[in-house]
């Protein structure tokens, strides 16, 4: 049934020549270079992380694990091909394996030129898909519905997994699941549906628990993209398929692909402030307990990488 939705393939010439990049204005790409009232870097990467990360509800933020599986449907083959070298070059670059032609595919881009539509078709044919039904996988059902019935030209859904940070077991039970504890009757104890969690030294900010990235939809309406390129809608997907980010996010204070379809003639691509982002996200120490301690994490973690790129330059 999938397949009869994803029947007709979209044309390349979707998409355009990607722009001129701006010029090479220090005030441009360099963060710190920008003063708004008096703000520190550090004050603004915090605002950022704030605004811009959208973990599952009640968790940090996750990440993919070791590596992704990047699928496209429905788009021909040279764009497909573009798309899947694109966001596995950027996961290669956060240390992480791309998949080899063939494999299950964890990270899916759909073309279509109606998204709302297809987005709730796809849903209603697979929903456990999207939200599998365990505590922390997603987030929640205000985001999904926005999901499903949004206009973007660009709409996607994480599904991610709280897991033991060492062993990777799961640490939340899925609807329907019965794993009894070893020795333990489940009649007599309702402990025995529960997953087993390791806590090995008490500690008021730090968990054994780490939240693991298991799926990416990334659903693209080509009738929305107007002139943007294939260079930068590549960018963009890759962006919100390898982190959790808002997608009502209000980036305009930052130089960001998150900015494209506000602004397709002044963004060429990934931001070394995006890419620090990334880095910060994937560079950061999993199993922080509160929002606060995740937030200053990231944000120290964000900063190291962008000054680190400054550096190089």
């Amino acid at each position: 049934m999938i397949a009869s939705l994803m029947a007709a393939a979209l044309a390349v010439s979707a998409f355009q020549d990607p722009p001129d990049p701006p010029p090479q204005d220090p005030t441009v790409y360099r963060l710190e270079d920008i003063v708004v009232e008096g703000t520190r870097l550090e004050e603004r990467t915090a605002e950022y992380v704030r605004e811009v990360a959208a973990p599952a509800r009640g968790r940090g933020p996750a990440r993919w694990r070791e590596g992704v599986c990047v699928g496209v449907a429905n788009f021909d083959p040279e764009v497909a091909q573009y798309l899947i070298d694109r966001v596995s070059d950027v996961a290669r670059d956060l240390g992480l394996s791309a998949g080899q032609p063939g494999c299950e595919p964890s990270i899916l881009i759909i073309g279509t030129t109606d998204g709302a539509s297809f987005t709730r078709e796809f849903v209603e044919m697979r929903p456990r898909l999207f939200r599998v039904g365990g505590s922390g996988m997603d987030r929640g059902r205000a985001a999904f519905e926005d999901f499903t019935s949004s206009d973007r030209p660009v709409r996607w859904w994480h599904v991610s997994m709280p897991t033991d940070s060492e062993t990777g077991q799961r640490t939340v039970r899925l609807p329907g699941e019965m794993r009894p504890m070893p020795n333990l009757d489940p009649r007599q104890d309702a402990l025995g549906y529960a997953p087993i969690t390791r806590v090995p030294v008490a500690s008021r900010i730090q968990s054994s628990v780490e939240d693991r990235m298991m799926r990416s939809f990334v659903i693209i309406d080509v009738d929305k993209l107007g002139g943007v390129s294939l260079a930068q809608l590549g960018d963009y997907v890759a962006m919100v398929a390898l982190v959790q980010v808002n997608p009502d996010a209000e980036t305009g204070r930052y130089e960001t692909i998150l900015n494209l379809f506000e602004q397709p003639d002044s963004i060429a691509g990934l931001s070394g402030w995006d890419r620090a982002y990334m880095e910060g996200i994937y560079a950061t120490r999993p199993g922080r307990i509160s929002a606060m301690a995740q937030v200053q994490s990231i944000t120290q973690a964000i900063l190291s990488a962008y000054r680190g790129q400054l550096e190089e330059e």
